[in-house]
């Protein structure tokens, strides 16, 4: 409540300096909003020497003082406070107000040296060149300006290198982080910094490099458990599949342990890097994976890779995680790696079929048929006018969310028909014909329940991936049922479902050979033959796009697709051509 005098001042402004300093430190906790403290500490010192400036914003009020207040013992705290000031706008992106801030703190000497810095960054080439005041004999500092001015140049270069980053100016933010790491930083932000210049490296197309940056974090912070799983996924992209599982078991078991709480790392600072970095490239970045996620990573990877045992294991490990409230465990903003919990399930029931164990496929598919059957309703029709509503127009809103409604009941649909569909697989293993042949009819008639509306059968695009799904099941439904009823030698009703396998997938190489081998067990030689020589004549090339046709498959079909596969491709030639042998030399006598 005193009035300013400038006698007091340099004293009063280095206890505001050590004041805010001591109170960032004790928090602990990243910088937010304005620093209230060092704007009453500039209209004490304009009140001192006559001036006002109440109305003005901190930018204008910073720019009075510097350039008005002229008294030589001012100058130094001032300076101080304003390196101060910048780690605030620092810690708010404002990097804009930082660069002016630091023009006015330097002298035109120093402005001379920032600017023969050729090349480099025009902000850092500002911090860099200002002259760090000394220190006055009068009362000590609880942070050096020197040090202060080193965490600046620090988290300049790391803000704006993640900038880059998500700009996507790779080659810029690979020499800010670089610039960064050589910087003035505790061991857990030298390991982040690490990890985003791995990160980067891996977005340049530098798989090599992006591991030496990863392995690099690793090494200086062993903590830092982003670095393994991004490790991990540079190692899938490289097709290491051994390093990649392995990488992925050390992060599951690095989470699994109660790690203690991470001592503040840098003691001897009260402001550190870390309290002026906190955007959210960064955090995603540095996302910690939960152990369920990781989990379900590892069973993904083996299946896809032909792990069965081992993704059997994982899958069970998961689903056990899921009865533990697994809504609790993994995000829901569409981060996480794991998919709709019953694609989970089905993928699992493809990995048990896979490793011999069908009775417990069916158990699983049983699980995700019981809890999807109230959810989808009797008839479900896709109409082309959802969607072609403008974004403008009325009713778009309640368009979209009809649309969203669409979605979710195909979804539904396809895992429910898609339990069915891989438990008619499971049983035709088991040597179970019949019930077989029931699972897959109950898989075709969920199916009819899907209608197409509109000018022709192709569906809206924001549906297209949906549809896709439910006519591929449809197909791989049909020829597992037709493939059942010629095991029970009904050979009509197989080659029934062969012809709509073939309408719903003209070209289809596995629905084409099960048609020639129905036509064939009907006596039907001539047209099996005929058949047989039209598929011959098709391309393996074409054959390869016919099954690769649109968008990837869903994981947990790849199994059905897999065991649709004509298996009797050579026998059947080999009847085929002795019957064209024979029928020719008729034809000859």
């Amino acid at each position: 409540g005193l009035p300013a005098a400038l006698p007091a001042l340099p004293l009063e402004l280095t206890v505001l300096y050590n004041s805010l300093l001591s109170t960032v430190g004790a928090s602990d906790s990243a910088i937010k909003g304005e620093a209230e403290g060092i704007r009453q500490g500039l209209f004490r010192v304009l009140e001192a020497c006559g001036a006002c400036g109440q109305d003005l914003g901190t930018e204008e009020l910073w720019q009075k003082v510097l350039q008005e207040v002229t008294v030589e013992e001012l100058q130094a705290p001032l300076h101080r406070l304003g390196a101060l000031q910048a780690a605030w706008w620092l810690a708010a992106g404002c990097l804009g107000s930082v660069a002016g801030l630091f023009q006015l703190l330097s002298t035109a000497e120093d402005l001379g040296r920032s600017h023969c810095r050729g090349g480099q960054n025009e902000l850092l080439s500002l911090i860099k060149a200002w002259q760090v005041p000394p220190e006055g004999p009068s009362l000590p500092l609880v942070q050096s300006a020197k040090d202060l001015k080193e965490i600046l140049c620090t988290a300049a270069a790391f803000l704006q290198g993640l900038q880059e980053l998500e700009a996507g100016n790779f080659p810029t933010a690979l020499s800010l982080l670089q610039e960064a790491a050589g910087g003035f930083c505790s061991k857990k932000i030298l390991a982040q910094i690490y990890t985003c210049l791995g990160c980067c490296a891996q977005r340049m197309g530098k798989p090599q490099t992006a591991l030496q940056h990863l392995k690099r974090a690793l090494q200086v912070d062993f903590h830092c458990l982003p670095a393994l799983s991004h490790a991990a996924a540079v190692y899938h992209e490289l097709g290491e599949t051994d390093a990649e599982l392995q990488a992925l078991t050390l992060l599951y078991e690095a989470l699994g342990k109660n790690r203690p709480a991470a001592a503040s790392s840098s003691p001897y600072f009260l402001m550190r890097t870390e309290l002026l970095v906190h955007t959210p490239v960064l955090t995603s970045l540095l996302r910690h994976h939960h152990p369920s996620e990781v989990k379900y990573l590892l069973a993904q990877r083996c299946l896809q890779d032909g792990r069965v045992a081992d993704s059997v294991e994982h899958y069970l490990d998961f689903l056990s995680l899921v009865q533990e409230g697994l809504q609790q465990q993994v995000p829901l903003d569409g981060s996480s790696a794991v998919p709709r919990i019953p694609e989970v399930f089905l993928e699992a029931a493809s990995a048990l079929e896979q490793a011999g164990r069908h009775l417990d496929a069916i158990t699983v598919c049983e699980e995700v048929i019981s809890r999807t059957t109230d959810l989808i309703p009797q008839v479900l029709q896709v109409e082309e006018r959802l969607e072609q509503l403008e974004c403008s127009s009325p009713g778009a809103e309640l368009a979209g969310g009809l649309l969203s409604q669409k979605k979710e009941s195909l979804c539904c649909l396809a895992w429910r028909a898609a339990g069915y569909l891989h438990q008619g697989w499971a049983w035709a293993k088991l040597g179970k014909s019949k019930e077989a042949v029931t699972q897959f009819s109950r898989c075709l008639s969920d199916l009819l329940r899907l209608q197409l509306h509109g000018s022709g059968v192709k569906p809206t695009e924001n549906l297209q991936a949906e549809v896709e799904v439910l006519q591929k099941i449809r197909l791989l439904s049909l020829i597992g049922r037709g493939a059942q009823f010629l095991e029970l030698e009904r050979h009509k009703e197989a080659l029934l479902d062969f012809q709509h396998s073939l309408q719903i997938s003209p070209g289809d190489p596995a629905a084409a050979s099960y048609l020639v081998q129905a036509l064939w067990k009907l006596n039907r030689k001539q047209e099996a033959a005929a058949q047989w020589q039209k598929l011959s004549q098709s391309s393996p090339g074409e054959d390869g796009q016919q099954r690769g046709q649109g968008r990837p498959l869903p994981l947990y079909l790849v199994s059905c697709l897999e065991q649709a596969m004509f298996p009797h491709s050579e026998p059947l030639a080999r009847s085929i051509q002795d019957y064209l042998g024979t029928a020719a030399q008729d034809t000859r006598s």
